[in-house]
């Protein structure tokens, strides 16, 4: 029974340690244009806070770092030059992400027509 108690004590301490080196990086986007103030959402199952060109989610999920998250990301606040966790969105997804922006941006200008 001791040997039990202490192989699950062994395994809880080791389960806390080792939790910061599995958790997810952090999400960064790079905006083409800086926000006026500081902006706060959630996408993708995390925080967003958005000051001058960047926007970070600090505890990103598993689903953070992804394409939808980045078209949500773009349609707040803009196009995004870069989208990274680590590694970064390629060109080409980067483009599908800013789409949303440009359509943003599109229907805002008609609407003010």
């Amino acid at each position: 029974m001791k040997l039990l108690s202490l192989a699950a004590a062994c395994a809880a301490v080791f389960t806390i340690s080792a939790a910061p080196a599995f958790a997810a990086e952090p999400v960064t986007a790079k905006l083409q244009t800086p926000v006026a103030q500081k902006t706060k959402f959630i996408a993708g199952g995390a925080m967003f806070v958005c000051e001058g060109d960047a926007c970070l989610a600090q505890a990103a999920t598993s689903g953070t770092f992804a394409l939808s998250t980045c078209k949500t990301v773009a349609a707040k606040v803009g196009p995004i030059v870069s989208f990274a966790a680590g590694k970064g969105l390629d060109q080409s997804r980067l483009g599908d992400c800013n789409a949303v922006a440009a359509a943003r941006a599109g229907s805002s200008q008609l609407a003010k027509q």
